[in-house]
């Protein structure tokens, strides 16, 4: 445990921070599962609709550090040739 007071406040922030980043996180893997069952399901509507529902969240894990920009730039390049495959097919 710290003694600083400066210490302690870092502690209660690094805290709520990795509440906030385990959240987030969270979030965002539910959607790719949501995703991953609505392309199995050939739903195009469906998948489209994740699709830009977690590119949001991608895009404000990002800002807020959560994820970095070049893992969410894959993850999302990844996920729309998915969904415009089935788009086209």
């Amino acid at each position: 445990m710290p003694n600083l007071a400066n210490a302690k406040k870092a502690l209660r922030q690094a805290d709520k921070r990795a509440e906030r980043n385990k959240l987030a996180k969270a979030e965002i893997h539910s959607l790719r599962v949501k995703l991953r069952k609505a392309i199995t399901a050939k739903n195009a509507a469906a998948a489209l609709e994740v699709a830009r529902s977690l590119g949001k969240k991608f895009d404000k894990a990002v800002g807020k550090k959560v994820l970095k920009q070049n893992t969410v730039a894959r993850l999302k390049s990844r996920m729309m040739q998915k969904v415009n495959a089935l788009k086209s097919a």
